[in-house]
């Protein structure tokens, strides 16, 4: 790694510093760190890596960095990697989202005809957030879905139609079956719940 790696990891916590994971006090840094660890040791290089620890920048915090920024900083791949992980739109500076059914239909097309790169990147983000989703509903079970916009059924359509659409675009690397399992342990803790 350069010192344009380290610049990342000092941006991300700054930008990030007052964050936690949603219903937590888990540092929103380690959910970054996590991701990062992903790309890295799914065979992402530099760049990716950066855009790892900076994928929510845009859609979390647009008032603190812009894409002009990330490419300046950064250099156009990783503007274009955080890009492909932000599910909001384009003009987005802030304030209400677009409703959440129509943001994550909207990725879910973009991931379709997405580069290796920018899967890498978003599977990445998603098996960490699974990961995340199947630890605390072991701890909270149903009570853990009040921290979300939307019940267990929307998420779970999600993520299974991330694991799909990734899937037809056959990604490098094993992040896919990674999410894949995850999914299929989220859906197996529900049924065994009901």
């Amino acid at each position: 790694m350069t010192p344009r790696f380290d610049e990342a990891l000092t941006l991300a916590a700054r930008v990030h510093a007052g964050d936690v994971r949603k219903g937590t006090q888990i540092p929103y840094v380690a959910h970054l760190l996590g991701v990062c660890a992903l790309v890295l040791a799914d065979g992402g290089d530099e760049d990716e890596g950066i855009a790892g620890l900076l994928h929510d920048t845009l859609e979390d915090h647009p008032d603190l960095v812009s894409r002009h920024q990330l490419e300046d900083r950064f250099g156009a791949r990783v503007r274009r990697l955080v890009e492909g992980c932000t599910d909001t739109p384009a003009d987005y500076r802030g304030g209400p989202k677009p409703p959440w059914c129509e943001r994550k239909l909207h990725y879910l097309e973009h991931l379709r005809d997405a580069p290796p790169d920018e899967l890498r990147v978003s599977l990445a983000d998603k098996v960490d957030n699974a990961r995340a989703i199947a630890a605390d509903y072991r701890l909270l079970g149903e009570a853990l879905w009040s921290r979300f916009s939307v019940g267990s059924r929307d998420q779970l359509w999600y993520y299974r139609s991330l694991v799909e659409v990734i899937g037809t675009a056959r990604p490098p690397g094993r992040l896919l079956g990674l999410l894949d399992a995850q999914v299929t342990e989220i859906e197996a803790l529900l049924a065994s719940a009901r």
